[in-house]
């Protein structure tokens, strides 16, 4: 199975065309920073099609995967775990393969208490996301697959662009990325409409009931339906954004996401912010070809051209941890493509400077983040947990 983040067509006709018209050069280093390197933080394990890698609040003593195809798994944090059992195997719900799958996992802030787990997987037929919630034993680590219940569905006009990621805010919200819907060059104009919850960012509060399983947030920046939009939306114009963060020490919320055929780009999310797909992709113009400016459009903190091999960006997280002081409050994230993995700089919330740490590390899925701020990547591919290292 095959991640194909970046548009939904074949690899090799992607590779022809954009080679055909990148014209510009990367911003990025020629040769990778010297004494960052990467290392499997957990030799003996392996897993099938990775996606997403968390600890749960409060417990720095395991580590979950989410396998593709609808499996989580657990494992101690120890370099020389040698088992990851089962916490929870909704594979019979899910429909995986290319960008379906079981795609994000966020545990409750009061996890420790109530027990409460929640995912975001794809399902048929018709095919649709789900956002769900399972309740789980914190203490013999194992979440009930009996116990599902679901907040909210909605329908996936085309297999690609599913987005997936999910993350609590400091605030006790759920904020959750989702796709444009898929196909290319969103034709339904879905990231645009404030009356699809697709390519947007969502937020809501699980907590609540005002709709069911969930509520609104007073504050959601659409509450009021003076747009006739869709209050769970908490920011749009988005193609397709592959995991979002927090970053640790304030409440800044990153979106990496993924281009059309030219360009790959960093948000930084706001509440109400029109992140301008389809009208740009990235800071080009995409439809319209040109005069595409818009006085509420936000700009990318930083975008990069798809040459060289760079073709899908994987968002991921500032680094806050103590190993590599060099890397301090840099937002690090890669390309599924390439392989490679750079460290954004900021003064701010304005890019200060882009720099490669890191070449041929694989097909990177997603990257994750321990509780003392240090960051990892996973390789969809050869099923491997990798840990950013200081190899001096």
């Amino acid at each position: 199975m095959k991640l194909q983040f970046t548009y939904g067509f074949s690899l090799a006709f992607l590779i022809l065309a954009c080679s055909s018209k990148d014209t510009d050069i990367p911003e990025v280093p020629e040769i990778p920073v010297d004494g960052i390197t990467s290392a499997e933080a957990f030799p003996s394990l392996k897993f099938d099609s990775p996606v997403e890698l968390v600890q749960a609040p409060g417990d720095s003593s395991h580590f979950y995967v989410i396998e593709q195809e609808g499996t989580i798994r657990t494992f101690e944090n120890t370099s020389n775990a040698s088992s990851a059992p089962v916490f929870l195997d909704i594979t019979s719900k899910v429909t995986s393969g290319g960008e379906r799958g079981l795609l994000g996992l966020a545990f409750h802030p009061n996890y420790k208490t109530n027990g409460f787990v929640f995912v975001n997987y794809t399902a048929g037929n018709p095919l649709k996301t789900v956002i769900a919630r399972y309740k789980a034993n914190p203490t013999n680590n194992l979440a009930d697959p009996a116990s599902e219940v679901v907040l909210f569905t909605f329908n996936q006009p085309y297999s690609n662009h599913n987005g997936g990621s999910m993350q609590f805010g400091k605030d006790g919200l759920l904020y959750i990325a989702t796709g444009d819907g898929g196909s290319g060059g969103d034709p339904q104009n879905n990231a645009q409409n404030l009356q699809s919850l697709l390519g947007k960012i969502l937020r809501v509060d699980v907590n609540a009931t005002t709709k069911g399983n969930y509520g609104i947030p007073a504050d959601n920046p659409f509450v009021s339906n003076a747009q006739n939009a869709l209050p769970e939306i908490y920011a749009y114009g988005l193609r397709n954004p592959w995991r979002i963060s927090f970053d640790m020490e304030n409440t800044r919320l990153f979106a990496g996401d993924v281009g059309q055929n030219e360009r790959e780009e960093i948000d930084i999310i706001v509440k109400g912010g029109n992140y301008g797909w389809r009208l740009k992709e990235g800071t080009d113009c995409f439809n319209p070809a040109s005069n595409c400016a818009g006085e509420n459009l936000i700009e990318p903190i930083h975008d990069y051209v798809q040459g060289n091999g760079d073709r899908s960006i994987t968002g991921g997280y500032v680094y806050r941890g103590k190993a590599i002081a060099s890397l301090a409050g840099k937002y690090i994230y890669g390309d599924y493509v390439s392989g490679k993995i750079w460290a954004l700089a900021l003064e701010g919330d304005k890019k200060k400077e882009n720099t490669l740490i890191l070449e041929n590390q694989g097909s990177i899925s997603s990257f994750g983040q321990d509780l003392n701020g240090e960051v990892y990547f996973l390789n969809h591919s050869d099923g491997k947990v990798m840990k950013l290292v200081n190899g001096k």
